[in-house]
């Protein structure tokens, strides 16, 4: 399709200058708020270098944004979805993609998570869509600048769970979609000869029925062996030495929350011990970080909620519901890495969950290690009218080696760059 800006209506809604709330002590970053679309079309928003000019790009639902401004949007998908809304005069405007932020009532997109990616090694950059919790997964191949919609390619016909991944677990230097799948977790690779064709399913765990909504989710190194571990809210797969036959992988069991959003495996506390950070309820409260303890040899995690339904349950009176998206990235370059964060607008409509009507705030919550060997959790504000989706990605845009922060969900599409 041909590209083009955006029309003048849409651009109203942007406020593509507006510097966002942020903490105001010294040293502290601050974000330019850019919002691209107020459009919903995804739950998610990843980059990639898409046109090949050397920019990261900006790719949420079926479009994609050219850097290094995001003025000028490209369709890459098919975008048929329409809703109605009845204006005061009693008239109905039609909106283009699902109903969310600018309607009344309650939808769902297909597309929950975005990444980008060269795929079939063309040396151009194609789109990962992670679908609807027990829908198709697919990529977009690159058409190289050609003005035509990219070719469609089923990675993986069922993708279950709430927070997938695409990354590396293998540790072969390729991503794989990791997920839930048919009841197993496990982690789907492409063929490297041929990419085009469905992907290969790998179980790590028995066919437990695992629920395609089933919450939480995430890979990392928990035993310091090397290897990338699978996490789940009830536990973690302990990575085997050799994946010749796709070996079933240890379970170890831990209550990791009711099911929140993505986890992480990371050494908060710099005892050289990888410990567990993650939301505790995708549809309602806490964030923590279980600090990894060794019995004899054995692995347990102590629980630290650092933030929780009341304000007064941390030193900073920070509160917030519905923590469906989480990344970990260094923020202020200090070499910790922080948590990126905040509130799902809408995740079950104007009416379902916790303060389904307070603002959809975003987070950085900054990692301080105290002289006692403590730590904390400085929460700084970076809006408070965008919030998370199921995805909330931070990465460099820019150049500058400083991470921004990209977000798509019911109220649109949004970059924060970090001045």
């Amino acid at each position: 399709m041909h590209s083009s800006p955006f029309p003048a209506w849409a651009m109203a809604f942007c406020g593509l200058t507006a510097l966002a709330s942020t903490a105001t002590a010294a040293g502290v970053p601050t974000f330019q708020r850019n919002q691209l679309s107020n459009q919903f079309w995804a739950e998610g928003a990843g980059v990639g270098d898409f046109n090949h000019d050397g920019v990261m790009d900006v790719v949420s639902g079926p479009f994609w944004w050219e850097g290094p401004d995001f003025t000028r949007r490209h369709q890459f998908g098919a975008a048929n979805e329409t809703f109605q809304v009845k204006k005061a005069d009693g008239t109905e405007e039609t909106i283009p993609g699902f109903e969310g932020g600018l309607g009344k009532n309650n939808a769902y997109s297909k597309n929950f998570l975005a990444f980008g990616r060269d795929i079939n090694q063309d040396g151009w950059d194609d789109i990962l869509i992670l679908g609807f919790p027990g829908e198709k997964s697919s990529w977009y191949e690159n058409p190289k600048g050609a003005s035509v919609l990219w070719k469609e390619h089923v990675a993986l016909e069922v993708t279950d769970n709430e927070s997938p991944a695409f990354l590396d677990i293998t540790g072969d230097g390729r991503p794989e979609i990791v997920c839930a799948s048919k009841g197993t977790y496990g982690y789907a690779t492409p063929d490297p000869k041929d990419p085009t064709r469905p992907w290969t399913w790998h179980a790590v765990s028995p066919n437990n029925n695992y629920h395609k909504f089933t919450h939480g989710m995430g890979v990392g190194d928990i035993n310091g062996d090397g290897r990338s571990d699978l996490m789940e809210k009830d536990g973690w797969w302990e990575q085997p030495a050799s994946l010749a036959g796709d070996p079933v992988w240890k379970f170890h069991k831990f209550p990791f929350g009711v099911g929140g959003s993505q986890m992480f495996a990371y050494d908060v506390n710099g005892d050289g011990l990888n410990d567990v950070i993650t939301g505790l309820s995708a549809h309602g409260y806490g964030l923590a970080w279980f600090e990894q303890v060794r019995t004899n040899g054995d692995i347990g995690f102590r629980e630290h909620v650092f933030m929780n339904k009341e304000p007064s349950e941390n030193p900073y009176g920070v509160k917030f519901s519905q923590l469906h998206a989480v990344d970990l990235v260094d923020i202020n370059g200090d070499g910790l890495k922080d948590i990126i964060t905040g509130k799902r607008f809408w995740a079950h409509g104007p009416a379902g969950d916790p303060e389904p009507g307070a603002p959809p705030v975003l987070y950085w919550w900054e990692l301080v290690r105290r002289p006692d060997k403590s730590v904390d959790w400085v929460p700084h504000l970076i809006d408070d009218n965008s919030g998370v989706g199921t995805q909330v990605m931070a990465r460099d845009l820019n150049g500058d080696r400083r991470p921004d922060i990209v977000v798509g969900n019911k109220r649109g599409v949004f970059v924060f760059t970090q001045q």
